[in-house]
């Protein structure tokens, strides 16, 4: 896969450019009278043109025969219906919808969101909260008693009540019984979006009006504000709390001996896979994984994290609701920069409440540009046909459709039928609607479905709407086409036909060829002394692990080696070698002293197949494309229009 994604991103690097091409375009050759364009070409030629080594492809007469070589293999492809297959159509699916996606959102909201979570994510907020639940789909009347209720609450605490003795007693929130509404430290994209910004929104020691979120009506009063914190990586060591009747040390005392080993001396990871009870974990030496405030259910343990420092790396013993713990400092990461948070950024506002202001935006741009006159007869009649076992999920579709079956209304000049409209109704009875009467549902059905038929027409008519889309698709298509035909006609077939490569390479020995080569052993050092005593050891005949053994040490290498087969003029021989059996003297490059003891000589000869066999089984794929290439040329009729290509030529020229 990876092959096939460098393949691509190599032979399709030409779409960032495609905004800029305004060529007019006139047919430059056919493939069996399937036409093929001059600005497709010249959008490739000037886009390849600074990547491409080899000087001929730069050539405008050999780039054309390569370019209609492309379009035969292609052409090629298609006569043998590989893009019919299942794999080509999945990845080819799936490539268009990630492009698609520049095309079918609203940028300007996008970025605004950005901006906004980074800004906001400067800060972390203390703040505590009171819920009165109530379902985000429930009817008029439950949702204005649980607003009047939230709105009592409220103004309880603003005529002098505490806060935190009013969220134990009414909050719905059932952690308020045990931390009073107080949810600790957070900053964006931790809360659902209208929670947070009930929070950015409201001032320190300020009590919010209702914010309606999908759990229900809250109100938030915000304690604190301090700068985010980042993220910090620590390990500790976590003694458990004691159970009531133990007759064992106490979880006190047993961390305050640990403390005591630490500053004696001893290795926090080795205490920590010893004695620490998070068997999570201890066997990493007591290493968690990397946080931000908020992120752990112990804002005690987060402080003392937080706290610690490179010159105090180590905290004291300290208490949580969990048991005793010393933490020790790994490192501190910073927030990062809005470039190198922008993609995050983007990956977390498409997974977040705030993805709706996106998809809201986008929405309206298309009501604008295609809007819709539905046909209220047609319409009317499918309300009649929807009825309160909708609520119950236990509604079908009329059995009888074809009344049904006529436009109920056009986007753009595709229609859109009834029958459609009451499928989609049907597929909607577990979305919860609580709405009443059941006219009020379809009425929002209606809306939702003709959003996601404009939305489907928009994406489906991207091609036509937008040039530089469709070339970029043609040249993905065309190319996974191209990869896949290769790999079977080509590459496959130059690894597996041994027979033909044998026989090509009894074609090409003139081209493999050895130079004179030796067996020889090296001996470097960048001290020049030290290298006269391994030269007379070298006379000596004594063995190279003799020499290193005498010269070297554990903590010090004075001299190395290396021993291997050289081909005259190699970079490891030092220049001026003599290519001849026998022992060099000392030689200097640079830094470096070294010793040449040749062993053996080998003549100029040809290299054996193995040998060579990388290089050969490359040129062999181009020995076959090229012959392949040939036969296509045969297997389909190809007419060039040569006064197009000479304007061509001109129009290049004179750039």
């Amino acid at each position: 896969m990876k092959l096939k994604h460098l393949f691509l991103g190599f032979l399709f690097c030409l779409a960032t450019a495609l905004h800029a091409q305004t060529n007019s375009k006139e047919v430059l050759f056919t493939i069996n009278d399937k036409p093929y364009y001059t600005d497709e070409f010249l959008r490739v030629y000037n886009k390849n043109l600074d990547l491409v080594k080899d000087e001929s492809q730069k050539d405008i007469n050999q780039y054309l025969d390569l370019f209609i070589g492309y379009k035969l293999k292609v052409n090629k492809a298609y006569k043998l219906g590989l893009q019919d297959g299942k794999q080509y159509q999945n990845e080819l699916k799936s490539y268009r919808t990630q492009l698609a996606k520049n095309y079918t959102t609203d940028s300007k909201v996008t970025k605004e969101l950005v901006d906004e979570g980074y800004n906001r994510m400067q800060k972390e907020i203390n703040a505590s909260h009171i819920l009165i639940m109530v379902d985000e789909n429930a009817a008029p009347a439950d949702t204005l008693a649980a607003y009047n209720k939230i709105i009592s609450i409220r103004n309880r605490i603003l005529n002098g009540e505490d806060f935190g003795t009013v969220a134990q007693e009414t909050s719905q929130d059932p952690s308020a019984k045990e931390n009073k509404g107080n949810l600790g430290y957070f900053t964006a994209f931790r809360m659902v979006y209208a929670f947070e910004n009930g929070a950015y929104n409201t001032p320190v020691g300020m009590i919010s009006m209702p914010v309606r979120t999908k759990f229900g009506y809250h109100i938030i009063k915000v304690n604190d504000i301090r700068a985010n914190r980042g993220e910090i990586a620590v390990a500790h060591i976590m003694i458990l709390k004691q159970k009531d009747g133990q007759d064992v040390p106490t979880a006190k005392n047993t961390i305050e001996d640990i403390y005591k080993k630490l500053q004696q001396g001893e290795k926090f990871e080795e205490l920590a896979k010893q004695f620490s009870e998070d068997k999570s974990s201890a066997s990493k030496g007591g290493v968690l994984n990397k946080f931000s405030s908020g992120q752990l259910s112990s804002e005690e343990f987060e402080n003392e994290a937080f706290a610690l420092t490179k010159e105090n790396p180590i905290s004291k013993p300290f208490e949580t609701h969990f048991g005793w713990h010393i933490v020790k400092l790994i490192d501190k990461f910073p927030l990062k920069s809005y470039d190198d948070s922008k993609y995050e950024l983007e990956n977390k506002i498409s997974k977040d409440d705030r993805s709706r202001l996106i998809t809201n935006s986008y929405n309206e741009k298309l009501r604008k540009k295609y809007p819709i006159k539905k046909d209220v007869k047609l319409y009317n009649a499918i309300v009649k046909t929807v009825n309160d076992s909708f609520y119950d999920s236990k509604w079908t579709v009329p059995t009888d459709m074809k009344k049904f079956s006529g436009s109920l209304f056009y986007v753009a000049s595709k229609p859109i039928s009834g029958e459609t409209f009451l499928n989609y109704i049907q597929s909607q009875q577990k979305s919860n609607l609580k709405i009443k009467p059941i006219e009020k549902v379809t009425e929002k059905l209606f809306d939702s479905f003709a959003d996601e038929q404009r939305s489907q027409y928009n994406n489906d008519n991207l091609e036509n709407e937008f040039p530089e889309f469709a070339a970029v698709m043609d040249e993905y298509r065309d190319g996974l086409l191209l990869f896949d035909l290769m790999d079977k006609e080509i590459w496959q077939r130059s690894k597996n036909d041994s027979v033909g490569l044998k026989a090509f390479y009894e074609t090409q020995k003139e081209k493999h060829v050895w130079k004179t080569r030796v067996h020889a052993e090296l001996f470097s050092s960048t001290n020049l002394d030290l290298m006269k005593k391994v030269l007379v050891m070298i006379k000596k005949n004594k063995t190279t692990k003799e020499i290193k053994d005498k010269f070297n040490t554990k903590d010090l290498v004075n001299v190395m080696s290396s021993e291997g087969f050289y081909e005259e003029g190699a970079d490891a021989l030092p220049k001026d070698t003599k290519m001849e059996v026998g022992i060099s003297d000392i030689s200097h490059k640079g830094d470096y002293y070294f010793i040449v003891k040749i062993n053996k000589v080998l003549p100029p000869g040809y290299k054996t197949l193995e040998e060579c066999k990388g290089k050969l089984v490359n040129d062999y794929q181009q020995y076959l494309e090229n012959n392949w290439v040939n036969e296509l040329k045969k297997e389909f009729t190809i007419h060039v229009n040569q006064d197009v290509f000479e304007k061509v030529k001109t129009q290049i020229k004179n750039k």
